[in-house]
Parts: structure tokens; C-alpha cells; sequence
């Protein structure tokens, strides 16, 4: 028997009005928005005047959902896109997801809302309920840094990144080594640039390496915290810390500071993404470069073909390319 917005309003718990209002694009409570949208997933419900949005004469626009907005991969990204883009007659939708995968998810049914032609998610984490709803809306859907063999997914090579770093680290003779990771539901920057770190640490054969492995955040402060951790444990001091990202390094280097520890004749430190402020620096941060700029491009090209219904590869894997500066120190 097929749901009607009073079947979804009494599951709910809330008034018919609040239903069609949040189903019309109205305000409503995001805890409101968030019952609803659970009840409509469960259910499969999909109302007649959002069928009618998804079969309607799309607009020009190109929705993204960005993790936080002050990333410097997101914005040198999104700088990308915009200006390829524009060139081709498309607006850019830009919404904020604070790192909220509920808001991500509501961001999907919002843009679909708005007639978008298509949209770009910058994904830290893909989940059965964003397939869900990537299936249900209909519209071309583009995942940025991580991938699904379901959906068109451009990528970074994390793993070929991590095992040239701890090859790299290792060829200057660091045998006391810590790395600092993030959270393994982020498969692109918490899996596969670990794992390709290790590859390179168990491929290192005749010599011992003693290995630490460490968590944080995402942000700089999380770096130093970490660090702190590192530091004021009664083990010996690494020779090298190597850390999943620029940010979790440039918090490394403060809290050696903090500590009176010189970089890098007492710490190297590694990062990865190569972030302008790594080059400004002193020392200068060795890092992994990300093209993220001309990843946008990418991204608006791949994007426009999926709304034109053009043929457009499924998965699109992108090179880095390391950067060696003064932050590691030679031990050979």
C-alpha cells in the first residue's frame, strides 16, 4: 500500500503542514527535518511534488556539499571548479556540512529540491544511507576523495603517497619513527596512505624499525595535542613523525616548539597535502602535493559529462608528488 503525507506525518509524529512544508522546501527544526527524512527513507516514500521536482527541466546549477569550509583542500578545490565551471555556463552551489554526515545527507534532498543538474560531494565517509539517497534522487552525483563502485568517484592515490613517504623517511636512515593518523572512517587519508606507509616499513628489510602508531583530529590543535602526548610519555623520542596531514604536522612543529625540541636535528616531521604555509615556513615541511586546484577542474569536467549524459569514467585515480624540504633531518 502506497505512503501518503499523513501515513508520514502520524510515523513522524508531526503535523501534516510540517510534512508538506518540509516537503516544499519550507522551515522546519533540524531535528523536525531529520524525523522526517528517517521515516521517508524508511518507508521508500517518495512524494508526488518531489517526483515532479526530479522529472522537471533542470536548472544550471552544480551543487557541492563541502566537509567544513575552512579547509584548504576544500577551498583550492571548490577555486577549481568554480572558474572551470563558469567557463561552461554553470553556477556553483556551495553548502557546508560542518562534518555532519546527517547534514550531508539532508544536503542531497535539499540541492535535489532545488533542480540541481548535478552534484559534487566532498565525501569523508560513504555510508549505505548517502548511497540510499544518491540512488533515490536521480541526479548525477560525483564523489570527491573517496570511492564506491557504485558512483563515479574521483581519488588521490593515498596509498602510492604514504609508501613514497615511508620509503623516503626510511632512506634517510630513520629507524624510531611515530605516525599520526586519523580515523579509519575516513578510508582515503585514515586507510590508505597508513597503508602505504607500512608497505614501505616491511619492505625495509636487514634493520629494526620501531614503529609507533597514534590517532588525532583532523585540526591543527588535534596535531598538538598528540604531539604533547608523544613527547611526555617516557618513551624515547621518536627521530621522525610522520603525520596523515599537513595540519596535524604544522601541530607537531608547535608543540616542539612549546617543548624547546629544534626541527629538525632533534624531530623530522613529515606531512601530507602540501599546503602554501608548508613552503613559508621555517624549516620548510616536507610534504606529499596534492593538485587540488586542478582537481576541481577535473571534478567540473567529469561533472558536466554526467549531467550531458556523456561517457565518463567510473573511477578517476589522481597523482601526487613529494616534496622534500628541510623539515627531515639525514641520519646516514
Amino acid at each position: 500500500m502506497k505512503n501518503t503525507i499523513a501515513d508520514i506525518a502520524h510515523k513522524a509524529g508531526v503535523a501534516k503542514s510540517t510534512v508538506s512544508r518540509f516537503l516544499n522546501g519550507g522551515s522546519v527544526s533540524h531535528a523536525t527535518r531529520r524525523k522526517i527524512e528517517q521515516v521517508i527513507q524508511e518507508t521508500g516514500y517518495i512524494p508526488n511534488s518531489f517526483a515532479q521536482s526530479l522529472k522537471a527541466k533542470k536548472t544550471s546549477m552544480i551543487g557541492t556539499i563541502m566537509p567544513r569550509l575552512d579547509s584548504f583542500s576544500a577551498s583550492q578545490t571548490v577555486a577549481g571548479m568554480d572558474e572551470e565551471l563558469r567557463e561552461h555556463g554553470y553556477q556553483l552551489l556551495i553548502i557546508n556540512a560542518s562534518q555532519d554526515l546527517s547534514r550531508e545527507i539532508e544536503a542531497l534532498y535539499d540541492l535535489a529540491r532545488q533542480k540541481i543538474s548535478g552534484i559534487i560531494l566532498f565525501a569523508t565517509q560513504v555510508t549505505e544511507t548517502h548511497l540510499a539517497a544518491i540512488k533515490e534522487i536521480g541526479i548525477p552525483v560525483l564523489l570527491l576523495g573517496q570511492q564506491h563502485k557504485d558512483v563515479h568517484s574521483m581519488i588521490y592515490n593515498d596509498y602510492a603517497a604514504g609508501y613514497d613517504m615511508g620509503r623516503y623517511v626510511l632512506s634517510k636512515g630513520h629507524r624510531n619513527i611515530a605516525y599520526i593518523g586519523v580515523t579509519e572512517k575516513d578510508v582515503a587519508v585514515g586507510v590508505k596512505r597508513k597503508e602505504g606507509f607500512l608497505k614501505a616499513v616491511s619492505e625495509h628489510v636487514g634493520v629494526e624499525v620501531n614503529l609507533d602508531l597514534y590517532e588525532s583530529g583532523f585540526k591543527m590543535s588535534d596535531g598538538v595535542q598528540t604531539a604533547l602526548t608523544i613527547f611526555q610519555s617516557n618513551r624515547t623520542l621518536p627521530t621522525a613523525v610522520v603525520c596523515a596531514t599537513d595540519n596535524i604536522a604544522l601541530g607537531v612543529m608547535k608543540a616542539a616548539h612549546m617543548k624547546g625540541i629544534q626541527i629538525p636535528s632533534e624531530l623530522s616531521v613529515t606531512g601530507f597535502g602540501g599546503y602554501d604555509v608548508t613552503e613559508v615556513i621555517h624549516p620548510g615541511l616536507t610534504t606529499v602535493k596534492y593538485g587540488y586546484f586542478q582537481a576541481g577542474h577535473l571534478a567540473a569536467q567529469h561533472i558536466i559529462k554526467l549531467v550531458n549524459d556523456e561517457p565518463a569514467d567510473l573511477l578517476t585515480v589522481m597523482n601526487c608528488e613529494m616534496i622534500h624540504r628541510e623539515s627531515v633531518d639525514n641520519l646516514n
